[in-house]
């Protein structure tokens, strides 16, 4: 049975009504030249000062161990907000997906009271039975995105793992093409401890992941999709490719086939997202619809409009392994002021000329 959310009569009336609002607002829909630029950013744990009782959360408050408090709370804040802007270069950035953000506190501090504040950002996000509160959320400018819905996708919880993650939030809005794009932000298991275990969780959320997207693909009438998060997964892994399906770009593209961007040869300067032991790797993933890849359709991207973000104050010298590694807030239980152990991606979509 397709939800109410994805039925194509609710959409259509919801299209008509936001359209004409758009127009009247003096919206203009001929073309545009700025790039509709999408980050993504796992900015490592974005908690607040105070304690949830329902909550995991004991480890970031002024009294524990890392002496998590306002103050360097606030300078995270005031930190991601100055590298979105960055990175959204000469026009802030259309769409920001994030992980391992607490609570709406955070969200809303971010969004009204920091540097983000000048760019009339809202948010959805989840609120996942994650042991340790962590959730993923979206930031939209909705002068360049009008939500229509929003959803979390819960995963169910195996007796035998007996462990619950985050939800898998899917949004749904118009661009100013008039068209509607789907967006996905994940946040999958992690790989600590038992390797094989944690390996067939991330395959079923990758399965009830693709349960959505097919159904997506089967009842829109040009799908576009943008699924992006930290898979904690390389793009060539049986939970991205087997299960999900998402192939790498090619010269000729399926209008409904997934297509991880992430399958591409990045410059030597750009050649991971995480650091582990030395070794840089992809974990964190754009994957999108083929329709976003054909060039048949009014909004389009291409390989070369994906990059990791590696700009210098992201990063630090890597005194154990050589050559650099993400600047992160903590290193163990030393706070250090850097801003996440991820760096982040991001991807320009383009609207054609009608």
């Amino acid at each position: 049975m397709i939800p109410y959310f994805y039925q194509k009569s609710y959409i259509n009336y919801e299209k008509t009504i936001l359209l004409f609002t758009m127009v009247l607002l003096g919206a203009t829909f001929c073309y545009t030249q700025e790039p509709f630029r999408i980050i993504f950013w796992n900015v490592e744990n974005l908690f607040d000062c105070k304690h949830d009782s329902l909550k995991n959360d004991r480890e970031f408050l002024p009294e524990s161990l890392r002496r998590w408090h306002y103050g360097r709370y606030k300078k995270k804040i005031g930190d991601i907000a100055r590298t979105l802007v960055a990175i959204g270069e000469w026009m802030p950035p259309a769409l920001v997906g994030m992980c391992e953000v607490e609570n709406n506190r955070v969200m809303e501090d971010l969004v009204k009271y920091s540097p983000l504040k000048e760019f009339g950002y809202r948010y959805v996000m989840t609120d996942s039975p994650d042991p340790r509160g962590i959730d993923v959320a979206l930031l939209y400018q909705r002068d360049r995105f009008w939500l229509l819905d929003h959803q979390a996708i819960r995963i169910p919880v195996r007796e035998k793992r007996g462990r619950a993650t985050r939800d898998i939030l899917h949004v749904s809005g118009l661009v100013l093409s008039g068209d509607t794009l789907d967006v996905f932000v994940c946040h999958f298991p992690s790989r600590a401890g038992n390797n094989k275990e944690r390996e067939r969780f991330r395959e079923e959320v990758a399965l009830q992941l693709k349960h959505y997207t097919d159904s997506l693909l089967n009842i829109r009438e040009a799908p576009y999709l943008v699924i992006m998060g930290d898979f904690n997964d390389a793009p060539d892994s049986p939970a991205m490719k087997s299960v999900l399906g998402a192939e790498p770009p090619q010269q000729e593209m399926d209008g409904y086939t997934l297509y991880n961007m992430m399958l591409q040869p990045f410059p030597k300067k750009n050649p991971g997202t995480y650091k582990y032991q030395g070794h840089w790797e992809i974990i964190d993933h754009f994957i999108v619809s083929g329709t976003l890849l054909t060039g048949k359709g009014s909004l389009y991207t291409s390989a070369k409009a994906v990059d990791i973000c590696n700009l210098p104050f992201l990063l630090e010298k890597d005194e154990k392994y050589g050559g650099t590694k993400p600047f992160r807030t903590y290193h163990g239980m030393r706070y250090q002021g850097g801003y996440s152990d991820h760096l982040p991606i991001r991807m320009d979509l383009f609207l054609k000329k009608k």
